[in-house]
């Protein structure tokens, strides 16, 4: 059972402004009022400005943080766009290595990163949620599917099984505390949807927010980043994929097609496609690009007896679950479950 959180800021600093004040308040009190004792890491709330030029602090918290006997659960503030550089501060010198005990880590989005740094140490993850957009949502209460999975999370650990939500929510466009208690337009969700291969299919989850994915290989965001990924061996080589299902989300920017393309072929590349045993694609948010989504996916991955199930909600599209990764799963879009086995 979880008792101890800390909070992390790795990516965005933004916890620490003064206008979002308000939902941190929302968010701490869900927390405690869950029994949790928070404590938010050094450098987690000192702003934008601050976190983004100290990635060396984002390193410290993140290893103090491991470190740290009391601690039992390190959950992510929010993603962001550069968690990449920490790179040398937990790399050079096997600092997250030497530092990484067995935590529960919780986060998504640009975490994408950190998760696949942890992998690299040998540490089982967990995807899909995190403090601000989370605990801190701003509508009368959490999402009740998103609370299901936090809940079992801190009560027990781990995740048995997911099943698809029964609605989805539109995006937020403001949020001002005027919004505070007001729930977005919801509407049917449609479930799992296997877009080929065989319906039951297994192996252990990997993966993550495709734009995130897609800036491991592409420097148009930051130039620097395909040379630290590629420096520090952070994308698993084709190998480590064998038998991994690959998890793959869209984000907020909700990118084209022809990025989701590119993304897509920038993976082929990797050998990813040839070793994976499964593919499992998270709902877009509003539903954005589904199809085309969908379409690219059987086009590029270009194996039709390779199982790829659609519309999972996991990432962006509110609501979430959690994927663990690294536990051995098996994916039955015929019962609509995903169930984790030891």
């Amino acid at each position: 059972m979880i008792r101890n959180v800390a909070i992390v800021s790795l990516s965005s600093g933004i916890i620490g402004e003064p206008f979002i004040q308000f939902e941190v308040e929302i968010g701490l009190r869900r927390l405690k009022e869950l029994g949790l004792n928070v404590k938010f890491m050094p450098h987690a709330r000192r702003g934008l400005d601050y976190i983004r030029d100290h990635p060396e602090k984002r390193a410290e918290d993140l290893l103090e943080a491991f470190r740290d006997p009391e601690v039992d659960m390190i959950l992510c503030a929010i993603g962001g766009d550069d968690t990449y550089r920490l790179l040398p501060y937990l790399f050079e010198h096997g600092e997250l290595e030497n530092a990484v005990t067995d935590k529960v880590f919780l986060g998504f989005s640009d975490t994408t990163i950190n998760h696949l740094m942890l992998h690299k140490v040998g540490l089982n993850t967990f995807y899909g949620q995190a403090f601000l957009p989370d605990l801190c949502e701003i509508g009368p209460d959490m999402h009740p599917y998103t609370r299901q999975y936090f809940e079992e999370l801190i009560a027990t650990g781990r995740i048995r099984e997911i099943t698809p939500s029964d609605v989805w929510y539109e995006e937020r466009h403001s949020f001002s505390p005027d919004q505070v208690g007001t729930r977005t337009e919801s509407h049917m969700n449609h479930g799992f949807e296997l877009l080929q291969g065989p319906h039951v299919f297994k192996g252990k989850i990997l993966g993550g927010c495709i734009d995130s994915l897609y800036d491991f290989f592409n420097g148009e965001r930051y130039a620097d980043m395909p040379a630290l990924c590629q420096k520090y061996h952070i994308f698993p080589d084709a190998e480590d994929w064998k038998g991994r299902i690959l998890l793959l989300e869209t984000s907020e920017e909700k990118p084209s097609p022809e990025k989701y393309r590119k993304a897509l072929e920038y993976l082929k590349e990797t050998g990813v496609f040839d070793s994976a045993a499964g593919i499992l694609a998270g709902k877009p948010m509003d539903e954005v690009y589904a199809d085309e989504y969908k379409e690219l996916l059987v086009k590029v991955v270009d194996k039709p007896a390779l199982p790829i199930v659609f519309n999972i909600n996991v990432g962006h599209a509110m609501p979430r679950c959690i994927v663990p990764f690294g536990v051995n799963a098996v994916v039955d879009a015929e019962k609509q479950t995903i169930r984790f086995v030891d």
